[in-house]
């Protein structure tokens, strides 16, 4: 039997249009591939009736294509509500939690035919790149059982690389569509804050920090999907005669320590860019990473205090949030006005910054991590190459330049190290050139090739 599970989403999609595929076929392809894989990884949680879905597939197989996604089995990340489906945002307090109704992202994706499998799992309330919770416990690195898929998107992008999915949506307020895309050998997506609307955590007082975004095993996948998402066309051509100035900030001048390994490794992705015809520049630190920090840590606090503030405010719920939402909201409840208002200053200060960083340069990469995948049983790092850490995200503060200014980013898959892990680069853009990046990375992808599926010792099809 032909492999459908290895189809990207738009040869799925292209099949069933011309009546070469079935979605009866593909959905059953699809629970095969979850039986012989997800009791390895747990990537995929509430999973929905077999003879339900095999309904839906076969009810997909007579009617004519509603759209692009038609008859495409898809999981929703556990931070999004899908109306009659267990939706948990990975905490004991929400564990029997099911929604009437769907998310914004989750009527797009039906408008465009897809079938709704289940969920994919996260860290509770998808703080810290981790995805374990109580409720279904840890997601499991497709490359190394032993390890973390990162998060907050693990679920997703582990499902991805095991070709358990063709297409998978993600969230991202620090790192979480960049990190589990990077160790898990996927591409992972953060749009431009507010393309895709509907967002997952968008605080008060113009604070929005979040986005919701795609991941895909290849980047044709990965831009329909943005379209499906935001409502908008994305085209994920290369164009040769696109010549970039990249501006390479590294390790942000030693302020961001890295496992061994990790930078030489990302120095050695960046030195194949002169051969798709970039030029690219070593760069200063444009402001210091304190001051990054300290203004995205309390506008982090802040934000999370206004959502998870109802169960911290409650003694029994309380109890039930993990020691990071708690430091959270306790942070930010005792959050006064002056201090927001001083962090949103930072803030502005680095978005001025920018506009002169991308007067001189087309985009600007960073390594999409600070460490390799660690063992799937920690909570979070304690230090990094002996340097003790602070907080419990503090290990993942390379990714907050680009989340503090709400731009796109683009995970580059930089292929897999002489560790056996995966690794990727961030590639950094002024707001609004969502499009354009998605042509700088085609050459990329043209590049490297597509992406594998991971785990095929695992496949029993």
């Amino acid at each position: 039997m032909r492999d459908l599970m290895g189809l990207g989403a738009l040869d799925l999609a292209q099949a069933i249009a011309r009546r070469d595929l079935s979605p009866v076929d593909l959905m059953r392809a699809t629970l095969a591939r979850i039986d012989a894989v997800n009791g390895d990884v747990n990537a995929i949680v509430s999973l929905r009736d077999r003879e339900t879905l095999m309904g839906e597939a076969r009810l997909a197989e007579a009617m004519a294509p509603e759209g692009w996604l038609h008859g495409i089995p898809v999981a929703i990340k556990d931070l999004v509500g899908v109306k009659g489906l267990r939706s948990t945002w990975g905490s004991p307090i929400l564990a029997g939690n099911v929604p009437v109704e769907d998310d914004a992202i989750v009527r797009r994706m039906r408008a465009a035919g897809a079938i709704i499998i289940g969920k994919t799992n996260v860290p509770q309330f998808g703080l810290g790149s981790h995805s374990t919770n109580p409720v279904f416990g840890p997601t499991r690195n497709p490359m190394d059982l032993s390890k973390t898929a990162g998060g907050s998107s693990g679920g997703a992008a582990a499902a991805l690389a095991t070709g358990m999915l063709a297409i998978a949506d993600g969230s991202d307020m620090m790192g979480s569509l960049r990190n589990p895309a990077a160790w898990c050998d996927v591409w992972g997506m953060r749009p431009t804050v507010g393309l895709v609307t509907g967002d997952v955590r968008d605080a008060v007082l113009l604070h929005r920090l979040s986005t919701l975004g795609p991941m895909a095993r290849d980047l044709a996948d990965l831009s329909a999907f943005l379209g499906t998402l935001s409502g908008g066309a994305f085209d994920a051509s290369a164009d040769a005669s696109t010549k970039p100035r990249i501006g390479w900030l590294g390790d942000w001048g030693g302020a961001y320590p890295m496992e061994a390994g990790i930078l030489g490794s990302a120095e050695a992705a960046v030195a194949r860019m002169p051969d798709l015809g970039w030029t690219v520049e070593a760069v200063a630190p444009p402001v210091p990473a304190d001051l990054l920090w300290q203004s995205w840590t309390d506008l982090r606090s802040f934000a999370v205090a206004m959502d998870l503030a109802i169960h911290y405010r409650d003694e029994d719920t309380r109890a039930r949030l993990n020691p990071q939402a708690q430091w959270e909201v306790a942070r930010g409840l005792a959050m006064t006005g002056d201090r927001v208002e001083a962090a949103a200053a930072l803030r502005r200060d680095w978005l001025a910054a920018l506009d002169q960083l991308f007067a001189q340069y087309d985009a600007v990469v960073l390594p999409s991590t600070q460490v390799w995948p660690f063992p799937v049983d920690w909570d979070w790092p304690r230090e990094i190459a002996g340097q003790g850490l602070d907080t419990y995200h503090r290990w993942m503060e390379v990714v907050v330049p680009a989340s503090l200014a709400g731009l796109p980013v683009v995970n580059l898959p930089a292929g897999i190290a002489g560790n056996g892990l995966s690794h990727g680069l961030q590639l950094i853009g002024p707001a609004g050139s969502d499009a354009r990046l998605l042509t700088l990375a085609a050459a990329w992808e043209e590049m490297m090739g597509p992406r594998p599926i991971h785990r095929q010792d695992a496949l029993r099809m």
